[in-house]
């Protein structure tokens, strides 16, 4: 039996900007940064092959190869499949998807030796892809885990029936879900996708948490920026404590590198609301009172 990696932290660090951070391009500066996270108990970390085109996997696995021990207490979830038109190799530049067994297995080798580490927690396939050949790549990701190169498989941004068409192909599970949810997008909690996946066993990450500021804007942040002092946090950590409410409790995926607002957010992302609150925010976000 492989044990399934379970994501247990108040949120992931998300790097898809970390290439445009400039003060953390040192390997020094970035160990030290890392280090300062796991000291928090974020020992999580959210990458894909596309964030700024490989980039932010090498800049953290230099800080990695820098400090060796930090590689035995950092956990990785890595995404891919999606081909942007700068790496399309026809002549169209087109984007694209690529759920190819080929494509993915050399993904996985490639995030490994940029990231310098031996497994990815968590491999997320980026994107549903009408053409997939769900019998390949279904064994592809299975001799991976069995090969001890990633943990777990997964999905981001996939319907039901998208992934359950992988799944039956598969003998290992699909373990965890990035998916768009926050209190500026909470439509999957009302089309059926959120209970889809916490009924497959699926855990949810949740991207874009605090919906690219959109939380704080109107009547929604008017009402978060009054309730939060009830909580002793801010109105993002109020949103976070939201979200982390539902079953299955979400883990956002956060992209900001700086601590000042990490440390904000941590205050937060670990409260438990009272219903009250959660469907007044609820009501808030949507317009309209629940019937």
């Amino acid at each position: 039996m492989i044990d399934e990696p379970l994501i247990d932290t108040p949120f992931l660090l998300g790097m898809m900007r970390l290439h445009e951070y400039e003060e953390l391009h040192s390997p020094g500066a970035m160990a030290d940064w890392i280090e300062a996270r796991l000291d928090q108990g974020l020992n999580w970390f959210d990458h894909a092959d596309i964030y700024g085109d490989g980039q932010g996997e090498s800049l953290f696995g230099d800080a990695i190869k820098l400090r060796p021990a930090l590689r035995a207490r950092v956990h990785v979830v890595s995404k891919a499949g999606i081909i942007p038109p700068q790496r399309d190799p026809s002549a169209l530049s087109v984007k694209h998807y690529d759920s190819s067994p080929g494509h993915l297995s050399a993904a996985i080798d490639n995030a490994l030796k940029r990231l310098g580490i031996e497994r990815l927690d968590h491999f997320l396939l980026h994107r549903a892809d009408p053409l997939m050949d769900a019998e390949a790549t279904g064994r592809m990701l299975d001799d991976a885990i069995e090969a001890g190169k990633i943990g777990a498989a997964g999905v981001a941004n996939f319907l039901p029936e998208q992934w359950r068409r992988l799944q039956a192909a598969m003998h290992h599970r699909l373990v965890g879900h990035q998916l768009k949810l926050s209190l500026a997008y909470p439509e999957p909690l009302f089309n059926g996708l959120f209970d889809a996946m916490i009924g497959d066993g699926q855990q949810p990450m949740a991207w874009s948490p605090l919906g690219g500021g959109v939380v704080f804007e109107d009547v929604l942040g008017e009402s978060l920026s009054r309730l939060s002092v009830d909580f002793d946090t801010s109105s993002a950590g109020l949103a976070l404590a939201w979200l982390r409410g539902l079953p299955g409790r979400p883990v956002p995926v956060m992209g900001t590198l700086r601590e000042s607002r990490i440390d904000e957010l941590l205050s937060g992302a670990c409260l438990a609301l009272d219903r009250s609150t959660w469907f007044a925010l609820l009501e808030e976000a949507r317009s309209q009172r629940v019937f």
